[in-house]
């Protein structure tokens, strides 16, 4: 099994649990603090080498103690780091709100050194990324670099992945590059300007990327699990639950991963998809991000309950 080869963005993570966020001017008490790992690349990395990938995820990184846990976080889950040091910079941090009756979350990212990854950064380990068997980048550091990675990727024969998070203006000739974008509903509708609150309109949308040069929609959409379309077929998978919702942050990260390893592993694509549904079926009934993400086995175990 080729590599899978990860551009992107680690951050420290500020979790706060309240009942609801603050209004401007205001100050609410929370139920609860957390400081631990994320950044979507740094997630989707562990999430991948935890179920099972050959990983090595791209980066920058202050020298500061946010760097220090970064790279803890990727010894314990088994991800080779790729990282160029920045110390005129720092490691970057993200504001994170979670809403304690649901689970739902929201998001303020400040990439620090990572918001400084550059096209020739990229170039530097041009060999690392055409030898891979997957290629995965998002949109958190600068699109110059996603785009440079997704050419020498491509280049390389490895299989493509955009996760188009945050949502950000993107030209065809970028989504070209893609064989698979996995957008959730809000990134989907920012990219196509098509609301997104049900799967024939996920279809829908997924229509409108296909037409403008991706290979493949791989549309997550939350409790209604997960839209599978290309120019040759469409399938939508449920939700595959692990048990009861603890915190959604990080799911989309932990699908990507699964899904990364399945398509590495040669897999279908009807299997890819459970794959990455499984692994983020579990990863929601688990506080935190990169900490959520599930060992192989019970990747697993759920999809063998769940299917046979």
């Amino acid at each position: 099994m080729k590599p899978i080869v990860i551009l992107g963005v680690f951050v420290a993570d500020t979790a706060y649990r309240a009942d609801r966020q603050p209004k401007m001017g205001e100050t609410i008490l929370g139920h609860s603090f957390v400081l631990g790992p994320g950044g979507k690349g740094s997630n989707q990395s562990v999430a991948a080498a935890m179920a099972g990938g050959d990983v090595h995820f791209i980066t920058r990184l202050g020298a500061d103690p946010f760097a220090d846990m970064a790279r803890a976080t990727w010894a314990k889950g088994g991800v080779t780091p790729q990282v160029k040091v920045d110390a005129a910079s720092y490691t970057g941090a993200a504001y994170i709100f979670i809403e304690a009756a649901t689970g739902n979350n929201a998001i303020i990212i400040s990439p620090g050194a990572a918001s400084r990854i550059s096209a020739e950064d990229v170039e530097e380990k041009a060999d690392l990324i055409r030898g891979a068997g997957v290629f995965i980048t998002q949109l958190e550091q600068p699109i110059p670099a996603a785009r440079r990675a997704l050419e020498l990727a491509r280049a390389g024969g490895a299989k493509t992945i955009l996760n188009p998070a945050p949502a950000a203006p993107l030209d065809d000739d970028l989504l070209g590059l893609c064989d698979f974008v996995t957008p959730n509903e809000s990134e989907a509708e920012a990219l196509t300007g098509l609301p997104v609150t049900s799967v024939a309109e996920a279809e829908v949308a997924a229509d409108a990327l296909l037409a403008r040069g991706v290979g493949a929609v791989v549309m997550t959409l939350g409790d209604k699990g997960a839209l599978y379309r290309d120019r040759t077929q469409s399938f939508h998978v449920p939700v595959i639950s692990a048990g009861p919702v603890v915190e959604t942050t990080g799911a989309g990260d932990a699908f990507n991963g699964g899904f990364a390893v399945a398509l590495a592993e040669g897999r279908g694509m009807l299997d890819a998809v459970r794959m990455g549904c499984a692994t983020a079926g579990i990863s929601v009934t688990r506080p935190g991000t990169a900490p959520s993400m599930p060992a192989r086995a019970e990747i697993d175990e759920l999809l063998k309950r769940s299917f046979g």
